[in-house]
């Protein structure tokens, strides 16, 4: 791999959260500000893993909560870069619940967040192409973008 190709496995980034009362609503289940918050910390972990340079939010497409995720659960957050623009990576981040009591898990949300990578004076600098070398990675990346095509699609279905 050439040193301006970074991979979809290298920027691979999981995270967890202990579901705790601070992060609740009162009937007990996660804040939704709380979980977009811990999205956007996954995100530009997996930005700043795929770019090696500080990485800013710029957008985060859409987000459904599908299910909830209750006082006490475990928060499995993944996310991995997916797409590049010229200082742009585009950030996958799928969140499940987990019962640590019994091991049951589900999904509870996807987005898809846009990043831009800084330099040491804080101007938008060049990214690394995204470098898929295997068939697993290869998946993901078009898994990926297909679905985002589809959300937004979703979206722009909802506003007409």
């Amino acid at each position: 791999m050439a040193d301006d190709e970074g991979t979809l496995a290298g920027s691979y980034t999981e995270m967890t959260e202990l579901l705790l009362p601070n992060d609740t609503n009162n009937l007990g289940r996660a804040l939704g500000g709380a979980v977009l918050h811990w999205m956007d910390i996954c995100g530009a972990i997996a930005a700043m893993r795929f770019s090696r340079r500080q990485c800013v939010t710029a957008s985060m497409d859409h987000v459904d909560f599908i299910a909830p995720i209750d006082l006490g659960e475990v928060a499995v957050l993944e996310a991995y870069v997916f797409n590049t623009g010229r200082t742009s990576v585009d950030v996958k981040v799928d969140v499940r619940a987990e019962n640590p009591k019994t091991g049951e898990e589900h999904r509870t949300t996807t987005s898809f967040l846009t990043f831009v990578a800084l330099d040491d004076s804080g101007s938008p600098t060049p990214v690394p192409e995204l470098s898929c070398p295997t068939a697993e990675e290869e998946a993901l990346r078009a898994e990926a973008t297909e679905a985002r095509r589809e959300q937004l699609s979703d979206v722009s279905d909802r506003l007409e």
